[in-house]
């Protein structure tokens, strides 16, 4: 193990970031050089807190199985390329994980039974930030090619996954992305302040440079028709993402300034790096000198809380139907379950209201036909129903309304035509999402599925996993075996959501 008096001399710290006041006037990342150059200097005593359990329960809260005992311990004796080898045997992006994933790993730590956890996700970080730094990390080319071809749907982290562990092992891979750049929305969804694109451009180098084909700006299923992958390609990935919103149906949804996240976030990010806005999409919905009301109390609610804080809304509120969350652990959620408590993200540090327990009944508008104002109202939970309190009705002041309340499932129809998952035959499960097997393979033969995209809207842990559990699938499929770690069945679940 680390210092075997690590935990009990040394308590957790976390990287500081930079001043509100001065990290809303930009779009950088929140920690002052990045998340992992913000704990070196503390990182080795950090690192020694782990105990290095005979049962390592932040396994199992971890989907990649990161051997996180192991990485910390190299850490921990200045052994920086060891780390990042180890790290690297369980995840393909850790510079992603470590800035994006809300760290299940931490509340299975058996150290967070009776003490603060370690700060694995702040390690996870620290060791990639390094590695890049030190140039420890380096294109891995296949030894031989074997002939075969892979189609990748979709260049979010489940498509880069799987592809990257497919052309390491010897398959022509090409990754297609219908947005003019790869990355999917770890590239136009995720603010730059949460994640700078400077590190998913690197990866991506990585990636060409190991023999990864990239095609963007192509909508797979208009233009590369479905017959025509299949007959172009030995295999197919689907890994297109749950991308079907979740709307909110009530009275006055049609007014002007009501818009799904996904039509908001996309411009402020492009924006924000400096690309022009996509031919034919119109003016910029910004948030600017405007009343914000945010529906949705999760991660694509704090990212429309951050983006709109740095455009200079008027006032920002952001609305959760579900009651306050406690600050501990609640008694029915115990160790080393993922518990839900109240969580405080860099964006609500900055501003915004929160308002939990309500729902909308309305939206009002004005003589333009823009909204102008938002009717709610307290609930309760009763008997497993939702209940309206009479009496607390109230209208807050609303001139842009974001819905962040998650997504449904993949898109059936494409922009102009019938899109992929119909014109591929694959069968969809209660759900709406793509059925597959224990090995990721759809009811079409040779067509997988990986990430959201069969399994509903998740972690980005769970679709770097299922990316790396599906491309063995599929080398399998190809040669009749695959020396890639194992797959994750699909139907298998940890302890962890």
């Amino acid at each position: 193990m680390a210092d075997p008096r690590g935990f009990l001399k040394t308590g957790r710290e976390v990287a500081g970031r930079r001043p509100v006041e001065e990290r809303v006037q930009d779009w950088n990342e929140v920690y002052p050089g990045s998340a992992g150059r913000a704990l070196l200097p503390i990182i080795t005593e950090q690192a020694g807190r782990c105990m290095d359990c005979g049962i390592p329960f932040c396994h199992q809260g971890c989907p990649l199985g990161n051997i996180i005992p192991e990485w910390n311990d190299l850490v921990w004796r200045d052994d920086w390329e060891g780390a990042i080898e180890r790290l690297h045997a369980t995840n393909n992006f850790p510079e992603f994980t470590g800035r994006l994933c809300p760290a299940p790993c931490e509340t299975a730590c058996v150290l967070g039974i009776n003490q603060d956890p370690v700060t694995i996700k702040n390690v996870e970080v620290s060791i990639i930030d390094k590695a890049w730094e030190s140039g420890f990390v380096r294109p891995q080319p296949p030894e031989w090619l074997s002939g075969r071809t892979v189609a990748v749907v979709g260049s979010g982290p489940a498509g880069l996954a799987a592809a990257q562990q497919l052309t390491r092992a010897g398959h022509t891979v090409a990754v297609y992305e219908r947005a003019d750049k790869i990355g999917g929305l770890l590239r136009y969804g995720i603010p730059e302040f949460k994640m700078e694109k400077k590190h998913l451009d690197k990866r991506l180098e990585q990636m060409r440079r190991e023999g990864t084909v990239f095609r963007a700006g192509v909508d797979v299923g208009e233009e590369l028709t479905a017959e025509r992958l299949r007959d172009r390609y030995d295999a197919v990935v689907l890994a297109m993402g749950a991308t079907q919103a979740r709307d909110l149906p009530v009275a006055g949804r049609e007014l002007g300034g009501i818009h799904q996240a996904m039509e908001f976030l996309p411009q402020a990010n492009r924006v924000a790096l400096g690309e022009p806005l996509p031919e034919g999409s119109g003016e910029q919905i910004t948030a600017t000198g405007k009343h914000v009301v945010i529906i949705g109390g999760g991660d694509t609610g704090a990212d429309c809380l951050g983006t709109s804080t740095r455009q200079g809304a008027a006032s920002i509120t952001q609305l959760e139907i579900m009651p306050e969350p406690p600050v501990e652990r609640p008694a029915g959620q115990p160790w080393p379950t993922y518990p839900m408590t109240f969580r405080v993200s860099s964006a609500h540090e900055e501003a915004g209201e929160r308002v939990y327990a309500v729902s909308t009944q309305e939206f009002l508008g004005d003589d333009d036909g823009n909204v102008r104002a938002l009717r709610l109202v307290d609930v309760v939970f009763e008997g497993g129903k939702l209940k309206e309190i009479e009496g607390t009705e109230r209208e807050i002041p609303a001139e842009l309304v974001l819905f962040a309340m998650g997504f449904t499932g993949p898109e059936q129809h494409g922009f102009s035509g019938p899109g992929l998952i119909e014109p591929l035959g694959v069968d969809l499960d209660a759900r709406g999402t793509v059925a597959r097997d224990s090995s990721y393979m759809s009811s079409v033969p040779g067509v997988f599925v990986a990430g959201d995209a069969g399994r509903g809207q998740s972690l980005i842990v769970w679709a770097i996993a299922e990316g790396r559990a599906a491309a063995a699938a599929v080398d399998t499929f190809l040669t009749g075996s695959t020396t890639l770690p194992a797959p994750i069945p699909p139907t298998e679940r940890p302890l962890v959501v």
